[in-house]
């Protein structure tokens, strides 16, 4: 009983929370990012690799369909490695930024890129089965009433996709969030890494001088929830928003 009274001393430190809550925060913050940015490139890429079938364009299919194979084919963890050694950090960022450090605030945003770089390429296919699923006819109704190519797909095609694939999206999402805990493997401030962190000194707050066997289920039952809070939330608000729009 000691040994579990000192765990949850941890999680009721205000100094460990605090910090917690920061690492949500960053976790957050990174899927955010990684899902609108990827959302908007995915899009392209879906896009190019549907559309673009001419002689003179179909090599920007052929570079989409490479892109979005290599990077939904091989392991995030990858391109996370990858691009902590050779994306380079742009000079603006190399300061101190919402409470981190010169170094951390690099570490994020090559992580970040890493997150992105895969997510979109997930997406695209997505939003690609969004596009087929949209009726042919929608073309020709476009092209009717005088719209040109690019407005047939701003007015009337996308949104249909997008709508047709907001479950399949949700999902991408709630993947994104709990992805962002790879970033904790190469020492980022997300919520998992911070939990490893508080772990690896829990001996200073459990007040019993030893990181024991209930410091690890209490730690790591607390991301638990915390992730599944966060994921639930997302996805009953998405429900419910539907529900309302189909009710209307």
């Amino acid at each position: 009983m000691e040994t579990i009274r000192g765990s949850i001393a941890i999680i009721t430190n205000k100094a460990v929370l605090f910090y917690l809550l920061k690492g949500v925060a960053f976790t957050v913050m990174i899927a955010l990012i990684a899902v609108v940015v990827g959302l908007l490139f995915g899009s392209v890429l879906a896009l190019v690799r549907n559309y673009c079938n001419s002689r003179k364009t179909r090599v920007f299919k052929w570079l989409a369909v490479a892109y979005i194979e290599i990077f939904r084919n091989t392991p995030l963890l990858l391109w996370i490695f990858i691009c902590l050694v050779f994306c380079p950090c742009p000079g603006f960022l190399e300061r101190k930024l919402f409470g981190l450090s010169s170094a951390e605030v690099k570490l994020l945003f090559k992580t970040a890129v890493a997150l992105v770089l895969f997510t979109s390429s997930v997406i695209a296919e997505i939003v690609r089965g969004g596009l087929n699923s949209v009726a042919e006819g929608q073309f020709e109704a476009g092209h009717s009433q005088g719209f040109g190519i690019v407005q047939i797909m701003i007015y009337i095609v996308l949104p249909q996709a997008y709508r047709n694939i907001v479950p399949t999206l949700l999902s991408q999402v709630i993947t994104t969030i709990k992805d962002s805990s790879y970033l904790a493997n190469v020492a980022t401030i997300e919520l998992m890494a911070r939990i490893k962190k508080i772990l690896s000194s829990a001996q200073k707050y459990n007040g019993l001088g030893t990181v024991n066997v209930s410091d690890v289920f209490v730690l790591f039952g607390l991301t638990c929830i915390i992730y599944f809070v966060i994921n639930f939330t997302i996805s009953f608000f998405v429900r419910n928003l539907q529900k309302k729009r189909r009710n209307a």
